[in-house]
């Protein structure tokens, strides 16, 4: 590669955003000289810099698309040229452009935007986008309208601006393949980083790492391939080189990639900073210590790097900075995919970090003597515990398949057929892209595919991530068993039980979704004064009443406390609000309720069902997903097809006011989506604490009695 000096970075800042203030419109960038773009750059980069200590979020993808966004509003003319971000996590300076500055500049307005594209917020946002792979089949949909209806459409370009880690995603190809052939205008910028979430993986990294370093005419060229047009420019983070390459391109007349060569996080410290955190050194500084170990470094040569991997001849690695959240730094940094605000260092691990942790620490033993055993991540493996000394250690056993959730599914259903034992991990909102595979690939065929299903449930997330809908979708797809465990070892427990050899004795039949445990469980392991009734303590199943149950049968529910006239059954994350909840009932009500957790919601355990009979007028389930199509209206539906006359449920005629037919409440979310609202909020709207619960079970039993 050549050309550094001339793509450097520049960082130093005059103290001021005055330029930045004064954008209200992509017409002010327009109006601005050469030397006026890059103070731009200069002001726009200090503001994320400044906004990620305060606030977080994806800053170095952010940091990376500067002078690419910068140049797309002083050439195109938004909104009439539609430009389509891919994700949209890289939408941060497209935002700033586009009249919302003041939301990245004052604290006391952070809230104000999403963290991705919204045409709520603007006319210049073209889609509500936080998922990958969308933004050429977008942008081809855009063009058809605007191709058959002609002026009238009102759209002009039609740019998708897609990152190389996007580029792995099936649907990314889908596109392609569709807009080579459609022709006309569709402008395709591929910002390569070199970099995915973690690292790039698949085989066309090899041939898109010769194109950078031939400058772009090296062959097979995979876009060419496809049919586009195809330009190259090295120097991705040099306003003035994108400027003149887009000018090139605007009101072309046939498809066409621009492909640009950035720096992710470009403006974190780089070089002995990187080094550092590599090592964990800077873990034991103070806050003023980690400002300024990722602050902008005026010295510092922040230009393109050489890669060194041009062969693609061993996987492809990011840096071992391993996932601090807190120590980005320039280039292929896993930790910048999302920086955490100054105020959340030194917090324990999430849900998602801890029992990912303990789930792969529990598996790595087994590799010794389980060649068949293999840990499928499709993308986001650091989020969800999966750190670098896993993967090393791991070695062949690992997997990461890129952004493609379908094809990780299918994947893990070829090597149940072929025996070995697949365990495939990621985000509960990210396995709805993969939906057909769960019910062909791996459900129909019976495959024994163990899928960690994490962020499960209901959280503060914004309207792309939420993972209130896992429960309604993998517990509803025939042959699946969904698992909600409510404890790190029941979590454990029920790892060990779906990953057991196939033809073992007790081993599941079929495919095995593990909802991972989140915040509410996690918050009552560390403080067993939320699990009031049980404290955290080992607990006696004690269905057997009802029938002939064992701890060791994992779809057996689990009463942990018996009582009368009221049941409370907590589903997974839920569980401890169902003990609060009793005990609020018997201090304040005379209400002794029974407390079950169910453990699974795949199936109903309908001797426990039956034995509530004789002693309960009223069950209630709690769910912490959406209750439309969810776990609670299965026990409704089983009362209402079960019910028996009236009298006593067992016969004996000793219970009072029961008929034998329980009542059944549920509580659980509104079939909608919610935008960054936090969890807190959300139970209160969803009914889903304690108050809530009480006064409709005391308002409930008083209807009964009446």
């Amino acid at each position: 590669m050549n050309g550094m000096g001339d793509d450097t970075v520049n960082t130093q800042h005059n103290d001021s955003d005055t330029l930045l203030r004064g954008i209200t419109s992509p017409a002010d960038v327009k109006a601005l000289s050469g030397e006026q773009l890059h103070e731009l750059c200069r002001e726009i980069r200090r503001t994320l810099l400044d906004y990620g200590h305060l606030h977080g979020g994806h800053i170095g993808s952010n940091l990376g698309m500067v002078e690419a966004t910068v140049a797309l509003h002083k050439v195109f003319d938004s909104p009439r040229d539609r430009i389509v971000f891919d994700v949209s996590h890289q939408s941060y300076v497209h935002k700033m452009l586009t009249g919302r500055a003041a939301a990245y500049l004052d604290a006391d307005r952070f809230g104000e935007v999403t963290g991705f594209t919204n045409p709520d917020e603007s006319e210049h946002d073209q889609f509500v986008l936080g998922h990958t792979g969308t933004s050429i089949s977008l942008a081809c949909g855009l063009a058809k309208t605007r191709d058959m209806e002609g002026p009238a459409s009102g759209i002009g370009n039609v740019v998708a601006i897609i990152g190389d880690g996007s580029l792995s995603s099936g649907v990314a190809f889908e596109g392609l393949n569709n807009a080579a052939e459609q022709g006309g205008n569709i402008i395709v910028i591929v910002n390569d980083n070199e970099m995915s979430i973690a690292g790039d993986f698949g085989g066309m990294y090899g041939p898109l790492a010769r194109l950078r370093a031939s400058g772009g005419t090296a062959q097979p060229n995979l876009f060419e391939a496809f049919g586009f047009d195809y330009r190259y420019v090295e120097r991705g983070n040099d306003v003035d080189a994108l400027v003149d390459a887009f000018a090139e391109v605007k009101d072309i007349d046939h498809p066409v990639v621009v492909h640009i060569h950035t720096l992710k996080g470009a403006g974190y410290a780089g070089g002995q900073a990187a080094d550092t955190a590599a090592s964990g050194e800077i873990a034991g500084h103070d806050v003023a210590d980690e400002r300024a170990a990722s602050a902008v470094n005026p010295g510092n040569d922040t230009g393109v790097k050489p890669t060194e991997n041009i062969a693609h001849a061993e996987p492809w690695h990011s840096d071992h900075c391993n996932l601090s959240d807190h120590e980005p730094h320039e280039g292929q940094c896993e930790a910048s995919h999302w920086q955490n605000p100054d105020s959340s260092l030194g917090r324990p691990d999430d849900p998602r970090k801890h029992y990912g942790k303990l789930a792969m620490a529990a598996l790595e033993p087994r590799f010794a003597t389980e060649p068949g055993l293999v840990v499928i991540s499709p993308a986001t493996p650091g989020s969800n515990g999966i750190t670098h000394e896993f993967r090393e250690c791991a070695g062949a056993h690992y997997v990461d398949t890129g952004i493609t959730e379908s094809h990780a599914v299918a994947f893990a259903a070829g090597i149940a057929r072929a025996g070995g034992t697949p365990v495939v991990a990621t985000t509960a909102s990210f396995f709805q892209r993969a939906y057909d595979q769960f019910f062909q690939e791996m459900s129909l065929n019976r495959s024994r595919v163990t899928v960690l299903d994490f962020l499960g449930g209901l959280s503060g997330s914004d309207n792309t991530h939420s993972g209130a809908y896992d429960v309604a979708m993998f517990a509803n797809i025939p042959g699946v068993t969904m698992l909600a465990p409510t404890s790190q070892s029941d979590f454990l427990a029920g790892l060990a039980w779906a990953t057991m050899p196939a033809g073992v004795a007790g081993a599941p039949d079929g495919p095995v979704v593990i909802r991972v445990p989140g915040e509410p469980i996690l918050a009552a392991e560390r403080d067993t004064s939320l699990l009031p009734l049980t404290g955290g303590r080992g607990i006696a199943n004690v269905c057997g009443t009802a029938g002939d149950h064992s701890d060791t049968d994992m779809l057996s529910w689990r009463v942990t406390h018996v009582g009368a006239r009221v049941a409370l059954i907590g589903l997974g994350n839920t569980y401890p609000l169902a003990e609060r909840a009793a005990v609020e009932l018997a201090e304040h009500h005379n209400i002794d309720a029974t407390v079950i957790d169910p453990r699974q919601c795949s199936t109903l355990d309908t001797a426990a069902l039956e034995s509530l009979r004789a002693e309960h007028e009223l069950v209630v389930t709690l769910e912490d997903g959406q209750l439309e199509g969810g776990w609670g209206e299965k026990v409704t539906a089983y009362y209402a097809n079960h019910r028996i006359a009236d009298g006593c449920g067992d016969g004996t005629g000793h219970a009072e006011h029961t008929s034998g037919n329980p009542r059944v409440m549920n509580f659980g979310a509104a079939k909608e989506f919610t935008d960054r609202i936090p969890l807190a909020e959300l139970n209160e709207r969803y009914g889903l604490t304690v108050p809530a619960i009480v006064a409709a079970v005391t308002q409930q039993r008083r209807t009964v009695l009446n």
